[in-house]
């Protein structure tokens, strides 16, 4: 691992020197390719740096214990020598998780697609705050939402929504989220203070170009149709909502949020491409993921991963046995603890694999 970091800082430098010459400059494809490679590489090579220092530290502080003329410092080597040890170890375990091979789809936006499941009108509810709480989160971290199709309830629920989180790294921050959420709560129209069990399904699909994704228009069957929904300008009066459907895997996909009909089959081929993706990924990895099924926490979409239970004020994520007492704060955007632990869980399943 050593050699390659060596070899990687070694790159990191001849880069750094690349992308401020004013000739490499003048071809901006060459340019922009060179700087990612740069941005990629420099959390490996500070966290290489700060390990070489602890490094460098520990041989000093070993040359003083080493040195019969300096006892007087050799209680304050014996400190320094401990905990550089102990950081030095501690970076080495960063540098293995940096080291491990990249998601391709890290960098990439985020689809995300929430369904009301069962427990209807309060399933749709919480359809509809499970939304809220992933746009306040994607607020904090500055990032746009575009709304590509939406189906309300009367009540201010939701039955389905795809949207999409546009910024760097959402995907790698939200692929997770993948699952059955459950919640457990007293809806308002429970006249007996019964709670109540519903749940509502996510999915994270990466923004997924043209190129990637080769789609026969032969293949195609769209359909447009007036809009439905409570309310609102142009609903059912112009034939601007399309349906695509993919005759070869049945999979279709609505939009009717936009007023222009080019706009919403836009934002339906971009759904379509994610799921076909989604699709072909799911296949490929169906091939050589027998054993990994009886592992638990694959993220697939139809396990049952979160609780979210209001009446005891918990959030528990079921595939790291992760418990937060904290859900008015989760369900207003702050997930970075949540997202944080299972990051951190899926590196280390990653890194066992090795």
């Amino acid at each position: 691992m050593f050699e390659k970091l060596a070899f990687i800082e070694e790159r990191y430098e001849e880069l750094t020197k690349s992308i401020s010459d004013v000739s490499v400059m003048e071809d901006r494809t060459e340019w922009s390719k060179l700087c990612k490679e740069h941005a990629d590489m420099t959390p490996i090579v500070e966290k290489y740096r700060e390990y070489k220092k602890y490094k460098e530290s520990i041989e000093e502080a070993k040359m003083i214990l080493e040195d019969a003329s300096a006892k007087d410092l050799h209680e304050l080597a014996k400190m320094e020598l401990d905990e550089c040890s102990d950081a030095a170890s501690l970076c080495e375990e960063e540098l293995k998780i940096l080291m491990l091979p990249k998601d391709p789809n890290d960098d990439k936006n985020v689809i995300m697609e929430i369904r009301g499941g069962a427990g209807g009108d309060e399933a749709a509810l919480f359809a509809a705050n499970l939304f809220r709480m992933y746009s306040m989160f994607a607020e904090s971290r500055r990032w746009k939402i575009d709304i590509m199709n939406t189906n309300e309830t009367g009540l201010g629920g939701i039955k389905e929504i795809s949207f999409m989180i546009i910024g760097q790294g959402a995907y790698s921050t939200l692929k997770y989220e993948s699952g059955v959420h459950r919640v457990q709560r007293v809806p308002d129209t429970e006249s007996q203070g019964r709670i109540h069990t519903s749940t509502v399904t996510v999915a994270v699909l990466p923004e997924v170009e043209e190129v990637e994704v080769e789609i026969n228009p032969n293949d195609l069957r769209i359909d447009v149709f007036r809009a439905g929904g409570p309310g609102g300008q142009c609903v059912n009066t112009t034939d601007s909502a399309v349906r695509i459907t993919h005759i070869p895997t049945g999979l279709v996909v609505s939009c009717q949020d936009e007023k222009s009909q080019h706009k919403n089959k836009d934002k339906g081929m971009k759904i379509l491409r994610s799921r076909l993706y989604e699709l072909m990924q799911s296949q490929q990895h169906e091939k050589v993921a027998s054993e990994r099924k009886s592992q638990v926490g694959t993220g697939d979409r139809s396990e049952r991963i979160r609780t979210y239970n209001f009446p005891q004020g918990r959030v528990s994520d079921h595939r790291i046995g992760l418990t937060l007492h904290k859900i008015d704060a989760i369900m207003n955007g702050e997930l970075d603890e949540l997202i944080s632990a299972l990051t951190l869980h899926y590196q280390s399943e990653k890194l066992k694999e090795q």
